[in-house]
C-alpha cells in the first residue's frame, strides 16, 4: 500500500495547550482520507504543520508525491511545500475575487513568461499561451465550474469557490490536496455534489485528498479511511462503518 503523506508522532503545543498529542496518521495514495472530531480536537492544527503553516514541537511530516521517495518535510515553510505539490485550503477560501474563474485557474500556472527565452519567439509564447487556456477550462471541467469560465469569482456561492480552490490546486499540479471544511456553508444537496466531484477526481487525475470536515453524516459515505481525532489524538480510525460504531467515537459526538 502506497501513502503519499504519513506522520510520526506529532505533536504541537500552544502555551500549556496540548493541542496535537502524538498523533500518527498516513494518507493512502489516490484516496480520500477524512480527518473528523469536535471542535477544538486539533484536526486544523495537524494540516497547518504538515503544510508548514506551524511548526511542530517534536514529531516528523512524510511526504511521497511519486510513490518512489519518502520526504522529510517537517518544519519546511509553506511555499515549498506548495511547490512540491501538497497544496491546502483554507475554511474561507481566498482566490482573486475580482478575476474571472478562468483568469483564477490560469494565475495558479507557471507559464512561459517565467522562461526568459520565450517571449522573444512571438509564435512559441502564443502556443504555450493556448495551450494554457485550454488547460485551464478542462480543469475547470473536471470540477464542474466550466460553464462559470467567464464569472468573476466574487459571484460564486460557497461550495463554487470551495471547488475553483480545487481546480487552483491541480492547475498547480498538486499530488496532495488537504481540504478544511469543503462543504461549510453549502446545502446538503450541492454539498453531496462536491463530495461526488472529488471521488471522480481521484479516478481522472493522479490526485489524492485530506479532508477535514464536520458534517459527517454528508461526508462519511464518500471516505475511503476516516481518522478521528479528539482533545489532540486520534482516538480511532478505519472505514466509516468502523468509526460510526466505535464507542469512543459515539460518545465524543453526543457529548458534543
Amino acid at each position: 500500500m502506497s501513502y503519499v503523506l504519513e506522520t510520526v508522532d506529532l505533536t504541537k503545543r500552544f502555551g500549556g495547550l496540548l493541542a496535537v498529542d502524538r498523533v500518527n496518521i498516513k494518507v493512502q495514495r489516490n484516496k480520500l482520507t477524512l480527518l473528523i472530531g469536535p471542535n477544538g480536537a486539533g484536526k486544523t492544527t495537524v494540516v497547518n504543520l504538515c503544510t508548514g503553516v506551524k511548526k511542530p514541537d517534536e514529531g516528523k511530516v512524510y511526504y511521497d508525491p511519486t510513490g518512489s521517495e519518502k520526504i522529510d518535510i517537517t518544519g519546511w515553510p509553506p511555499h515549498k511545500v506548495y511547490k512540491m505539490g501538497f497544496v491546502r485550503s483554507f475554511q474561507i477560501p481566498q482566490p482573486f475575487l475580482a478575476l474571472t474563474l478562468l483568469e483564477n485557474v490560469l494565475a495558479a500556472m507557471s507559464g512561459p513568461g517565467e522562461d526568459p527565452f520565450s517571449p522573444v519567439v512571438r509564435s512559441r509564447w502564443i502556443k504555450a499561451e493556448e495551450e494554457r487556456v485550454e488547460r485551464a477550462y478542462r480543469i475547470l471541467k473536471l470540477v464542474g465550474l466550466d460553464k462559470l469560465w467567464d464569472y468573476e469569482a466574487f459571484r460564486l456561492g460557497a461550495g463554487q469557490l470551495k471547488m475553483l480552490e480545487v481546480a487552483r490546486a491541480l492547475a498547480a499540479n498538486a499530488k496532495l490536496i488537504a481540504l478544511d471544511e469543503p462543504i461549510g456553508g453549502t446545502d446538503p444537496k450541492y454539498a453531496r455534489d462536491i463530495f461526488t466531484k472529488l471521488k471522480e477526481l481521484l479516478t481522472k487525475t493522479d490526485v489524492t485528498f485530506l479532508v477535514i470536515e464536520h458534517r459527517i453524516d454528508i461526508a462519511l459515505p464518500y471516505a475511503d479511511y476516516v481518522y478521528v481525532m479528539d482533545r489532540g489524538k486520534v482516538i480511532a480510525e478505519g472505514s466509516s462503518t468502523d468509526v460510526v460504531n466505535n464507542p469512543r467515537v459515539i460518545e465524543v459526538y453526543i457529548g458534543a
